[in-house]
């Protein structure tokens, strides 16, 4: 009766929207769903309305071997109303289609539920549990939908993931056997076997590598080995290993098919998809790379680190985008291949039980990672493995929730302002939706793909560098997860030097949290996980793909302290010949200015103090107005901006920050002299790529992080409508420190010559030299 007398009680604490809702589903609204309390309420309810005219001590036995089953039923198909199965299955699909088209905000949880529960409390019971029901599927449907997204917002926190089963027991490696996964078993048995087999396979000799406990702690403390060579595409390369003996690489002229080792599917699909680049090709007897791409693939194929600073996304970008699909789905395909050819075998007890052939997955399910900073990216990303995996016209893929996928990851052509006049370059980095958080998990099989997939369920992970960031969470906060990342083993970070310009702070938070041991076991078979993985040995298997614009100091640092394949790295070192100053094509002189420091640390302090000790005071008076202050790092920008204001300068600033009618402002006044002074950051000229009008003297408090944005700016002194070009002006600081940026602004010859000198160079250029 004690039971009795609490399930009472807790139901009389349940309002009227809780208790309807709870009458036609059997459990509460998800949104505000008491894990802990939804078995005891589940059993008191169906205690009072089904059994009270039974024994209480039989209802309680009942009830007990009911709750279980039902409970874990919703969890399973979250359906509990009594519909026939047509219903049922019509509901499944349209939750991903139909229901995918409808607006969803980000507070979706208590939309949902003023939907539902909103109307007035007189009405019939047969016309609420309709209501309830209709707006609890939305729900439910979003929630089947969006997988990771829920379980891992930070909105929501890290909760229980809800199981799709239709989709769950179609993509499981652990209940998939091979036959299930081909129309012909025997035939695609023979072909997984028959490449598996092959010594010369580069997944099969990466992964299976083993080393000694002494061996790894040798290669951890070893310095690495550096070797030099020179490629026809790629230019000069720098090989890297702690490896004693590292093999040479070498250029293939020539691909040879069955050297790829790729995966069946692949091989015919991939020159169809890669057909719009092959035929720019002057050459075309070579049906599968360009130039770029086959020596790009080369490199990635031996699952060696690569580091490639030369991406351009006018020109090569999307070139090396498909290069690093294939390599990726490669990997997975393989991957997959080999669990379900282990899952046939166990079946058909052809390997004992004890036999460590079983090993052949990490802790974790996703195997890739791949950052990329917009939306545009990650929707290009997913039509490719599409495109992939399709191999003629009749044999199409299942792909769930696709609809849902192209209305949150496209764009309206609508949605772009009319008009604007932006660089080729801008255009093509900001086409299509430029959203720069989201996070999608992918589990692929070679004839389906599931989108919004829970992490734990996912091969690939396509995320932004903020969008792991709220998953992964600060030290100390209760609702964070990054398990799902202790066993990536191929990691692409794409236009690495936009992070630069969105928060690199994420990006170190990531490569802090990849490839730790998880907290959990999230369901993971130990007999079947690799002995790397066991060991924590992860981080010297994985391979790290680097595709940038430019070289910069944070970007080598992730290369260099945060990369431990043990397969070696290779980076492109490529030295610009000729600067970003020959593109300026106004007459003026150029003044570089040298300060010296004594670190990379103390190098602010010296530049702020060389600043407003030598270079400001030459620009007080009257006759240098109309100056304006270059400023790439914001933080510098701040303490400009507070000391301008403290000495009670003329002058006013533009940020990424400022406001629209802000900027209207502050580009008038500098246009007609009202301000002497304007301080203009890196990340604005970037975002927005506005011309400032009225520039006559210009000083670049730092060199720019992008060596064509200096040709920008000093361009932009053509557009003034009045001034001489006798009284033009341009001052650059520079310090040794800013080796890479002088380089690519002046040149490698010069930038030699003007760091040879420890005094303060003032060197003159123009534009012609």
């Amino acid at each position: 009766m004690g039971k009795r007398r609490g399930g009472q009680e807790l139901l009389r604490s349940l309002t009227k929207k809780q208790k309807r809702h709870l009458r036609e589903f059997g459990e509460e609204h998800p949104f505000h769903d008491k894990v802990l309390l939804l078995l005891l309420l589940h059993s008191c309810f169906r205690f009072q309305s089904e059994n009270s005219d039974k024994s209480s001590g039989e209802s309680d036995s009942e009830t007990e071997v009911e709750q279980v089953s039902v409970y874990h039923k919703l969890l399973a198909t979250l359906k509990t109303s009594p519909e026939s199965e047509s219903e049922e299955e019509q509901d499944e699909s349209e939750s991903e289609e139909a229901g995918e088209s409808e607006t969803e905000m980000d507070s979706e949880g208590s939309q949902e539920i003023g939907e539902a529960d909103g109307g007035e409390e007189d009405k019939n019971d047969s016309q609420e549990p309709e209501q309830g029901k209709e707006t609890a599927e939305q729900t439910l449907g979003r929630e089947q939908a969006d997988g990771a997204d829920t379980s891992c917002d930070p909105r929501h926190g890290v909760i229980e993931e809800f199981t799709d089963v239709k989709h769950e027991s179609e993509f499981s490696l652990e209940t998939n056997f091979m036959e299930d996964e081909s129309g012909d078993c025997n035939a695609d048995r023979r072909d997984s076997n028959s490449s598996q087999a092959f010594s010369g396979d580069p997944f099969k000799q990466h992964m299976d590598k083993e080393f000694e406990e002494k061996e790894v702690e040798k290669m951890s403390a070893l310095p690495k080995t550096s070797s030099e060579s020179k490629w026809p595409r790629l230019g000069q390369l720098t090989l890297s290993s702690k490896l004693d003996k590292h093999k040479t690489l070498k250029a293939d002229k020539e691909v040879d098919v069955k050297q790829l080792y790729l995966h069946k599917p692949l091989e015919s699909t991939w020159p169809k998809v890669n057909k719009q680049f092959l035929s720019l090709v002057n050459k075309p007897s070579n049906s599968f790379f360009t130039p770029l791409q086959r020596e790009l693939f080369c490199i990635m194929n031996t699952y060696r680190d690569l580091f490639y600073p030369e991406r351009n996304a006018l020109t090569n970008g999307e070139e090396i985008r498909h290069a690093y699909c294939l390599h990726a789905l490669n990997h997975v395909l393989k991957a997959n291949a080999q669990v379900l050819s282990n899952n046939t075998k166990r079946r058909d007890k052809k390997l004992g039980p004890d036999s460590d052939d079983y090993r052949d997955q990490g802790l974790t399910r996703p195997k890739v990672l791949m950052i990329v900073p917009f939306r545009e990216c990650a929707l290009r990303i997913v039509h490719l493995l599409i495109n992939l995996l399709e191999v003629n016209d009749k044999r199409k893929i299942d792909v769930s929730n696709k609809k849902r996928f192209k209305g949150e990851f496209g764009s309206d052509p609508e949605e772009k302002p009319p008009n604007l006049k932006r660089p080729e370059d801008y255009e093509a980095v900001f086409a299509g939706n430029i959203d720069d958080h989201f996070r999608i998990g992918v589990a692929i099989l070679q004839k389906s793909m599931r989108l919004y997939a829970p992490f734990y369920s996912s091969d690939i992970i396509i995320a932004s560098p903020l969008g792991m960031r709220t998953v992964i969470g600060a030290e100390g906060e209760k609702k964070r997860d990054f398990d799902f990342l202790s066993s990536i083993e191929v990691l692409i970070i794409d236009q690495a030097d936009i992070y630069l310009m969105q928060n690199w702070e994420h990006v170190l938070h990531l490569m802090k949290h990849i490839n730790r041991l998880p907290l959990e076991s999230h369901g993971v078979d130990f007999s079947r996980v690799r002995m790397l993985n066991l060991n924590n040995w992860s981080k010297y298997y994985r391979q790290t793909l680097l595709f940038s614009a430019l070289q910069a100091p944070q970007i080598n640092s992730i290369f260099n302290k945060h990369c431990f394949n043990y397969a070696g790295q290779v980076a492109v070192r490529n030295v610009p010949l000729s600067g970003s100053i020959s593109h300026v094509v106004v007459q003026l002189p150029h003044v570089f200015r040298r300060l010296e420091a004594e670190n990379s640390v103390s190098v602010i302090e010296t530049r702020f103090q060389f600043f407003i000790d030598k270079v400001l005071p030459e620009y007080r008076d009257a006759i240098m107005s109309h100056t304006l202050i270059y400023v790439p790092s914001y933080f510098d920008y701040v303490r400009l901006r507070n000391y301008f204001k403290k000495e009670d300068l003329n002058f006013t600033h533009i940020c990424e920050y400022t406001k629209k009618a802000g900027v209207c402002r502050a580009r008038r006044f500098f246009l007609k002299g009202e301000k002497q002074f304007l301080l203009f950051t890196e990340r604005f000229h970037f975002y927005k790529r506005y011309t400032i009008k009225g520039i006559r003297n210009l000083i670049f408090y730092e060199l720019p992080t992008y060596s064509h944005f200096y040709s920008e700016i000093c361009n932009m002194m053509k557009a003034t409508d009045s001034g001489a070009d006798a009284t033009w002006t341009c001052t650059v600081l520079y310090s040794r420190y800013d080796a890479q940026k002088l380089a690519a602004v002046v040149g490698i010859d010069r930038t030699a010559q003007m760091l040879q000198s420890k005094k303060n160079v003032h060197l003159f250029v123009t534009g012609e030299n």
